[in-house]
């Protein structure tokens, strides 16, 4: 349904523009940067700029970047932890006390092939946390850009509502002057009709 609301919302923006409101506002303040005129091609077509980061950013993200978000999310949670340590003693136990009274201990102290196994872990894992950091920057980012949009879009608004307004006002106070000069004309018409017309004569 999302997608095709966007499929939409993207052949409506390639029609032609429709509002003058916008036009001015272009050659008025300059506004020719891409997330301007993004707002502007919205305000020309009527549609709205507020949109979710997480479901714009989730949309825009490839499987990679997913994927990091989610052995982020694993690495960074107490059930990893609790499940990291519960292997690592039982490693160590198992190497030190049960397999080795049979003398079938894989890994005898000092654990080498274990410390070769985190040194793996470490190595894999700190890239694919810092690449989750990036993404969480570029959500940031992102959200920053749609705010500027959204606030955009309401300047613009309350400016279109001024000038709405202030062109109400101006038309009010013309239709009023306008009757003003007239009633003048209306009171002295009466006076000069009077004062010009010949008495009646008196009837005996």
């Amino acid at each position: 349904m999302s997608g095709r609301i966007k499929r939409d919302s993207e052949n409506d923006m390639t029609s032609p523009s429709t509002d003058p409101f916008a036009a001015r506002m272009r050659t008025r303040w300059g506004l020719n940067d891409a997330d301007e005129e993004d707002v502007l091609s919205r305000i020309d077509h009527q549609l709205p700029v507020s949109r979710d980061a997480a479901d714009v950013a989730d949309a825009q993200s490839t499987r990679g970047e997913r994927l990091a978000d989610r052995v982020a999310a694993i690495g960074g949670s107490w059930g990893f932890i609790i499940a990291f340590l519960v292997v690592l003693f039982s490693w160590m136990l198992l190497n030190s006390d049960v397999l080795a009274h049979w003398k079938l201990a894989f890994d005898p102290y000092p654990y080498i092939f274990l410390n070769l196994m985190l040194s793996l872990v470490a190595a894999i894992q700190a890239p694919v946390i810092m690449m989750s950091q990036n993404r969480q920057s570029a959500k940031d980012r992102l959200a920053a850009t749609l705010d500027y949009q959204v606030n955009l879009r309401a300047e613009l608004e309350i400016l279109r509502l001024h000038e709405k307004i202030d062109g109400a006002i101006v038309q009010r106070l013309e239709h009023i002057m306008a009757a003003i000069e007239r009633s003048p004309q209306r009171a002295m018409t009466p006076r000069v009709r009077h004062r010009g017309a010949r008495p009646h004569a008196r009837t005996p």
